[in-house]
This record gives structure tokens, C-alpha cells and sequence, in this order.
């Protein structure tokens, strides 16, 4: 499997001001690896570049629904805003209010954002004329990341990068 991982391509561009790349090609694979070829078999590249428009768009599937982009960012931020129905911070392991550490940020990113578009790229009808039509749209590409998040967070990942799993809810004790 990996040969045929090989063939998807990378690049990525310098972003301006102090705006950052928060993912990495190894993290993109780690993630790629970890599904069944079928899900990912369309994919031919993964960009990283710095088209985000302020922070309103985070990634994006190209018109021929054959590559990725993920987009640059500022090094503090808040996701809240961008989270789908249903998604909380807290489900990436940020907290509610307060600007989202760096891991929490990439696992976003990673399986939230990456997942989302990966879904875009699956043939939901194979039968119909419309080029737009074939291939999911918002609904099913975020039913898509849903399901596919839960099932690898189902089971805990032997990985060094704590990124490749599900937060680890820390409660803190409440005063009496």
C-alpha cells in the first residue's frame, strides 16, 4: 500500500505574515494510512498553501475533485466558529472561549478539516451527467468525516504524535 501512497503528490507554499502550516505530508499519510485505499484511491495531490482568505476557509477540494488544499494559519486561534453541526471544541480537545493549542489545532485540521474534504472525493453517483452532482456534497463529505473520525478513534493508535488519537479528557476536581 504504501507504493501506491507514494503516488499522491505535495507541495507547499511559503505563507506570508506569521501565518503558519500546521500540517505536514507525514501527517496527511499517518491519516491516509490508517483508511481503506478505496476512500482515498481518487486523491492525486495535497497542497499546502496560504489562500485561507483571512481564516474563513481552512481547506478545499480543487474543481476536478482530484486534490486537497489545506491552508495556512495564524499561530493563535480559535476553530469554534468554523466547527460543523454537532462538533464541539471539545471534541478536539480545546476548550470553549479560549484560543486552541497547536495539537489541537493539527487534530482538527487532520480529522475534522482533511476528512471533510477527503469525503468531497467519493463517487456517490456514478449514473448522472452532472460532474457536480456525482460526487458528495457538503452532507455526505461531513457524514463521511464523522464516521470515519469515530472509527479510528475507536480504538487507541500506537503513534508518538498524540494528534492520531482521540483527546484525552483531563477533568479538573471541582472546590468543595
Amino acid at each position: 500500500m504504501r507504493g501506491k501512497m507514494r503516488r499522491i503528490k505535495f507541495s507547499e507554499t511559503i505563507p506570508g505574515c506569521d501565518r503558519r502550516h500546521y500540517l505536514t505530508e507525514e501527517d496527511v499519510m499517518v491519516v491516509l494510512s490508517r483508511l481503506p485505499e478505496e476512500t482515498w484511491q481518487r486523491l492525486r495531490a495535497v497542497h499546502f498553501n496560504d489562500r485561507a482568505r483571512g481564516n474563513r476557509v481552512l481547506g478545499y477540494v480543487n474543481n476536478g475533485l482530484r486534490e486537497i488544499t489545506i491552508c495556512a494559519l495564524p499561530p493563535r486561534l480559535s476553530l469554534s466558529a468554523a466547527l460543523a453541526p454537532g462538533q464541539s471544541c471539545e471534541q478536539f480537545g480545546a476548550k470553549r472561549g479560549e484560543k486552541w493549542p497547536l495539537p489541537t489545532v493539527r487534530r482538527y485540521l487532520l480529522y475534522g478539516v482533511f476528512l471533510h474534504e477527503l469525503g468531497h472525493l467519493q463517487l456517490v453517483n456514478e449514473k448522472t451527467k452532472s460532474e457536480r452532482m456525482r460526487f458528495a456534497r457538503e452532507k455526505f463529505a461531513q457524514e463521511f468525516a464523522d464516521r470515519w473520525r469515530k472509527k479510528l478513534w475507536s480504538e487507541h493508535f500506537d503513534h508518538p504524535d498524540p494528534v492520531h488519537n482521540a483527546p484525552v479528557r483531563v477533568d479538573v476536581p471541582q472546590a468543595v
